[in-house]
């Protein structure tokens, strides 16, 4: 993490002066303090502008858009999708919103159709600040996994209206990212009477009938693909990117499996995942850190179980469409750079998630939650989370320990394949047969 102060000259931010919205930042706790008409910038409480923002709902928050509306002046409307409907609107429809949520892996399939434009590093406050695996692909000096779609791999455009990738850093950014986390399995303890150590476990005859996973094909190809390394049965040359034969030997042990009854369910909403594990019904599975906590909030044992082959990881970051232009382009940045300020990333911080500025984030929680979340530290009191249930008690140490720990551990990135198509056609024939 870069600790880099970023000047604030509005020169250097494209005209956008970011001096007195900031002056308020450290208020623990607290909104930041922003000038204009009760706390309003007065350009948009004279002028209202409305961002509509296209994603797939892991940062839609009603809490979160409140908010943007209190500091800002600027109303926040969702349009949430699952994953691959979110990648088709972005794509097919770009003028039907203003921002987009995109995740990290889907910008292979989005940027080449020539939506969305490069993000200009200059206007972004807080650049500099930016957890490093997003700018170098490192992490501790140390480069993160490559298999997948690794963020930096997508992060930097060759120009504004740039369709490729740049393998280096250049002054257009594809999106901004806002959060990203490793995920694993969840569990619930309560239910399982041996110890889980392995993504094999997901495969385990101990487990039939009672697991789960996501039925997105481009992630959940990445969660059967470490079980079955970690059982033994294959070894890729790269998880992130198989070739057809590999694709086609996975298909084919994960239809034996489901044949066998190994699957109690395939979800792609939230909700759906949540009532499987707080119902019982499924007591291992693909599972997002915000599910666990929800279950949690219910009052049942879940727990985010740490895997001795590593992590999943993902990142979302938000880009805006090429045909954004004048106060709305203005606008766009305006919330970015909000996002990035401090009061976003400890809300998401305390769903389980991690900001990509840290720094600013820290600023907006107490030292017990910080330790908590981030450094891997018992807690002292309780853990609440975003909108204020119990989720850990006094002495509990978040699952995987610290942000070095679970974000040095991601062995492989949400990704799409070379050959997606045809993963995409044999995962749906997987979940029909």
């Amino acid at each position: 993490m870069s600790d880099d102060n970023r000047k604030n000259d509005s020169n250097e931010h494209g005209g956008l002066s970011r001096r007195g919205f900031l002056k308020g930042l450290a208020v623990a706790g607290g909104a930041a303090a922003i000038g204009g008409i009760n706390g309003i910038p007065s350009v948009y409480a004279s002028e209202p502008v409305v961002l509509r923002l296209l994603g797939t709902g892991v940062t839609h928050y009603k809490e979160i858009a409140d908010q943007a509306k209190k500091d800002l002046g600027i109303t926040i409307e969702f349009t949430t999708l699952n994953s691959d409907d979110a990648v088709k609107r972005a794509i097919t429809q770009p003028t039907s919103y203003d921002l987009l949520d995109s995740e990290y892996f889907a910008l292979k399939k989005i940027i080449p159709s020539g939506n969305l434009r490069g993000m200009d590093v200059k206007r972004i406050k807080h650049y500099e600040d930016i957890v490093s695996i997003f700018t170098s692909g490192k992490l501790n000096g140390k480069m993160v996994s490559s298999q997948g779609t690794a963020p930096f791999e997508v992060s930097y455009l060759d120009g504004e209206f740039g369709r490729k990738f740049s393998a280096k850093p250049t002054e257009w950014m594809t999106v901004v990212p806002t959060v990203y986390n490793a995920d694993t399995l969840g569990i619930r303890p309560d239910l399982i009477h041996r110890p889980v150590t392995s993504w094999a476990d997901l495969l385990s005859p101990d487990f039939k009938g009672k697991t789960a996973i996501i039925d997105v094909p481009s992630i959940g190809i990445m969660d059967a693909a470490m079980a079955i390394e970690a059982m033994g049965k294959m070894r890729y040359h790269d998880k992130g990117n198989m070739t057809r034969g590999e694709i086609d030997k996975t298909m084919e042990i994960l239809t034996a499996a489901k044949k066998q009854g190994q699957f109690r369910a395939f979800w792609k909403d939230f909700n759906e995942s949540v009532n499987l594990m707080a119902s019982g019904e499924v007591v291992l599975q693909s599972m997002w850190s915000p599910a666990v906590s929800k279950v949690r909030e219910m009052g049942i044992a879940c727990k985010y179980q740490p895997l001795k082959e590593g992590y999943r990881g993902w990142g979302i970051g938000l880009g805006i469409p090429s045909h954004v232009k004048g106060k709305t382009l203005d606008a766009a940045y305006e919330f970015i750079n909000w996002y990035l300020s401090g009061w976003a990333g400890a809300f998401l911080n305390r769903q389980g998630y991690y900001t990509a500025v840290p720094k600013t984030a820290k600023q907006f929680m107490s030292a017990d939650e910080w330790g908590y979340w981030m450094d891997g530290k018992p807690a002292k009191s309780n853990i609440l989370s975003p909108t204020g249930q119990k989720v850990d008690a006094p002495g509990s140490v978040r699952d995987g320990g610290s942000f070095d720990q679970r974000m040095g551990a991601v062995a492989c990135w949400n990704t799409v394949m070379d050959e997606d198509r045809y993963l995409v056609r044999k995962w749906n024939d997987f979940v029909a047969a």
